[in-house]
């Protein structure tokens, strides 16, 4: 069974993962997958490099961040190119892993929740969320406003979900976790 974790930034994805690799359950994390995946996969190099122009990429091989970025912000169109280039990649390195878990910000927008069985949405109220962000990122409370703009709203993500876990510094994690997992053992 696949089942995917889902949440906005700020609301503790990763937290939840790490108590799912305690209890040693393997997750993919797609942000990960696609870092690695843009500087090793050859159909990413050529398919970016082929969008974007020879700038790319750098002299030495690895991504020129800037030169992407600045592609990836000019427009919407822009950014959803760079995305039919390494979304399907992560999604072929996902079904190629054998890990049933997976980790995504971007469950419903990226299509990866059409591989999933289940979708588990992590959430925290919208203060606990911006206040994470800004402490660990180390910026603006509008700039984390802006991410989280480009992001389906939590609510939208709750009502497409499976199962929500809430992350709000109160709840216990461990407890609403192992009831997921016990309900995802049995057969639908």
């Amino acid at each position: 069974m696949k089942i995917g974790i889902a949440g906005g930034i700020g609301s503790g994805k990763s937290y939840v993962c790490a108590h799912l690799r305690r209890q040693g359950i393997e997750v993919y994390d797609c942000d990960s997958a696609a870092k690695r995946l843009i500087r090793t996969s050859t159909d990413i190099r050529e398919g970016l490099t082929a969008l974007i122009g020879p700038q790319a990429y750098t002299a030495d091989g690895n991504l020129n961040k800037s030169a992407v970025a600045q592609f990836l912000l000019a427009s919407e169109e822009n950014a959803q190119a760079i995305d039919r280039i390494v979304h399907p990649a992560v999604f072929r390195d996902f079904e190629e892993s054998g890990v049933e878990w997976l980790e995504s910000a971007i469950m419903y927008e990226s299509g990866i929740y059409r591989l999933m069985d289940r979708v588990i949405v992590v959430t925290a109220p919208l203060e606990v969320r911006i206040s994470r962000v800004m402490a660990r990122d180390h910026i603006s409370r509008e700039k984390v406003l802006e991410w989280m703009g480009r992001q389906l709203p939590q609510e939208e993500v709750v009502g497409r979900a499976d199962f929500e876990i809430v992350n709000d510094g109160e709840t216990d994690i461990e407890q609403q976790l192992n009831k997921i997992i016990e309900q995802c053992n049995r057969p639908f």
